[in-house]
């Protein structure tokens, strides 16, 4: 099981750093999806994601004062290369590496298709995600809390109804749209939640 989750985040680790290779400095400055950050930073978060382990990451978080905002900006500081280049290259060293922080192993799917999207989006790119992938960072999603990262508060009272996908996720009035959009709009990036419809798709942006 280890190993399916590991060969999908691999995958997705090398395909976006084949569409950042193709960017100029420009684009690589230009503001992502997360609030405050550009595609640089976004590139730099992911780096230290990779690299996170599960005694590094408890020692991040100490000195950060519990933080999860300001452990996350000090990794960006940390990893972001002088150059686009030097940062890639950076992305490059740790594509192939399998250690997490403490949590679900599903949460580096969150993290390679969610901030890919981060990173695509703005700068007019698309990709064909893995069905598996997407599903399984949809899943985990809704069952984490907002507090750490999660949708199953904002999710609460609604049903989740992928048309690309042979699943149903909690109970309310249906909320239709690709697993995708779906993903991406519990995950907070509120652009998606135009590509979403059906009954419940206005409760679901009411709940932020």
């Amino acid at each position: 099981m280890n190993d399916d989750v590991w060969s999908l985040v691999h995958a997705e680790r090398a395909a976006l750093i084949e569409d950042l290779a193709r960017l100029d400095d420009e684009q690589w400055e230009v503001p992502s999806l997360c609030e405050g950050w550009s595609v640089h930073d976004v590139a730099a978060h992911l780096i230290d994601t990779a690299r996170a382990t599960r005694l590094g990451f408890v020692g991040a978080m100490v000195r950060a004062r519990f933080d999860f905002d300001r452990q996350n900006a000090r990794g960006v500081e940390r990893q972001r290369g002088a150059s686009p280049q030097e940062t890639l290259e950076r992305l490059r060293q740790v594509a192939s590496r399998r250690s997490s922080p403490p949590a679900p192993l599903d949460t580096r799917l969150v993290e390679e298709v969610v901030h890919g999207e981060d990173i695509r989006r703005p700068l007019g790119l698309t990709r064909a995600y893995r069905p598996e992938a997407v599903v399984r960072a949809l899943r985990l999603q809704t069952r984490t809390s907002v507090s750490f990262g999660g949708a199953k508060e904002r999710v609460a009272g609604v049903q989740l109804a992928p048309r690309d996908a042979d699943l149903l996720i909690g109970e309310g009035p249906p909320v239709r749209g690709t697993a995708l959009s779906l993903l991406l709009a519990v995950s907070g990036r509120r652009g998606a939640l135009d590509e979403l419809d059906g009954p419940g798709a206005d409760r679901l942006r009411a709940s932020g």
